[in-house]
């Protein structure tokens, strides 16, 4: 599995995530989204209202390639943020699993801050970011 236990129920907690493409130009483009975890596959599955027609979804089947940054303030006294990053390869299916379209993203690359350890003295969480081999 891509995730651990700790980023699973994080990524299970939070409703709404903000997905990059690269625009034909070369140029970043970054839409909220909905999304799941797909625990079969290790993926993240992407979802949207007419996503078949949308820039994003044009742009994944263009270059196959994604990142999903789903992050919150879990406290603002004490101020403690917490974010996943999710880079990875990406495809743009007509059909998922349900029945829908999605843009479902392999994770190569995953950052964390503030997910796997408890909380603690503000300042003191470290990113921390690890490479997925296939």
């Amino acid at each position: 599995m891509a995730f651990t236990d700790a980023e699973q129920v994080y990524l299970g907690s939070q409703p709404l995530g903000r997905l990059a493409t690269i625009q034909p130009d070369g140029s970043p483009q970054v839409k909220p989204v909905g999304f799941h975890v797909n625990p079969g596959l290790g993926t993240i599955d992407v979802t949207g209202f007419n996503l078949t027609s949308s820039q994003k979804f044009r742009n994944v089947r263009r270059n196959g390639h994604a990142a999903l940054v789903v992050d919150d303030i879990a406290s603002a006294d004490p101020w403690r943020v917490r974010f996943l990053e999710i880079r990875g390869t990406a495809e743009a299916l007509d059909d998922g699993a349900d029945g829908g379209p999605l843009i479902r993203i392999h994770p190569t690359r995953i950052l964390s801050f503030g997910v796997e350890e408890p909380p603690g003295e503000p300042h003191q969480t470290r990113m921390q970011a690890r490479d997925l081999v296939s």
